[in-house]
């Protein structure tokens, strides 16, 4: 038997989720069993434990898109019995259980070794968030992000990717500048290295100038829409931004001369199909780069019967940093 959180659909097309004891006979099919010590909590996790979003396939279902845990039995040789391992994506917790449970079954080519300098619960404070942000930095190094350039923007600094992407950034000497709508946030940043704090309205109005005055070095983005589109206008010649999210909305209402004229890079993030070798680089990376004492600054401990409320929460922009969850508390 293990305990996992359990998302059912009734007749009337409402869920409901409660935590629940299941048979092993339940797992879904996969290489790789894994005793699941902690997750997280992301927006993705807070459609599946509510309305579902459109992502998950079928009911009854277990959410949760990352876990990290110990192997306790492999059909694949790459994996033993004690190897401590990491997931993200593969669209774990959406079309396939995931890892709100003690226990998990997944496919070995979904899972990552976790470096050594990690424990379990590191992992996951770090989660899929982490992991995009990371991404997302090596993106704008491989187009020639170095120190010295100048500030580098984090849209939407206070959520999940911004804080690791601010950490990240200021710890590789970078002069951060976090855009934030919420003032209560602002000593949250600057303990994770923010130089600056823009206000969100500064940035949140479309304008009529393709071009504006070169302000940034780079930018991670997690909104898109009209702040995308104006940060594009302020960008360094040659410079870049990654875009890792859309709580702005998903319109892009830019115009091509930034491109043209200031031969400006869009990057497109995603950590749902990384390929492996991108997997296990970013995670070395973030062994050696994040500064872990930062990131357990942000985490909000949490248990498997805390989810459905968590979960409305990040649904309404109301969670600050990084939910740990320890699955078998």
């Amino acid at each position: 038997m293990f305990k996992a959180l359990l998302v059912e659909k009734d007749e009337a097309g409402a869920t409901h989720a409660s935590v629940q004891e299941l048979d092993d006979a339940r797992l879904p099919e996969g290489e790789v069993t894994v005793a699941v010590e902690y997750s997280t909590l992301n927006y993705k996790d807070g459609l599946c434990i509510g309305p579902g979003g459109g992502l998950v396939r079928s009911y009854p279902h277990v959410p949760g898109i990352d876990f990290a845990g110990t192997v306790e039995a492999s059909e694949d040789d790459r994996y033993a019995p004690g190897d401590k391992v990491v997931l993200t994506g593969w669209r774990v917790g959406e079309a396939h259980w995931g890892g709100y449970a003690t226990r998990a079954r997944v496919k070995a080519d979904w899972l990552v070794p976790l470096p050594q300098a990690l424990s379990t619960r590191d992992a996951m404070a770090v989660g899929t968030a982490g992991l995009t942000a990371m991404l997302a930095v090596m993106a704008l190094e491989a187009h020639g992000l170095r120190t010295g350039q100048g500030p580098v923007l984090v849209t939407g600094a206070a959520g999940g990717v911004g804080s690791v992407a601010t950490a990240i950034l200021a710890s590789l000497g970078h002069e951060v500048a976090a855009v934030t709508g919420r003032p209560e946030t602002e000593d949250y940043l600057r303990d994770l290295g923010a130089a600056s704090i823009v206000p969100r309205a500064e940035l949140n109005e479309t304008t009529r100038k393709p071009l504006e005055s070169e302000r940034w070095a780079g930018c991670v983005d997690a909104v898109g829409g009209a702040m995308l589109a104006r940060v594009l206008g302020q960008l360094n010649y040659g410079a870049s931004v990654a875009a890792v999210g859309l709580a702005g909305g998903t319109d892009l209402p830019a115009k091509v001369i930034p491109f043209l004229l200031r031969g400006v890079n869009l990057l497109g993030i995603d950590s749902v199909m990384q390929p492996y070798d991108n997997r296990v680089e970013a995670w070395e990376r973030i062994a050696r780069d994040l500064p872990m004492e930062k990131l357990r600054a942000m985490i909000r401990p949490a248990r498997l019967g805390d989810l459905p409320d968590l979960g409305a929460e990040i649904l309404k922009g109301q969670v600050r940093g990084r939910v740990v969850v320890d699955v078998a508390g």
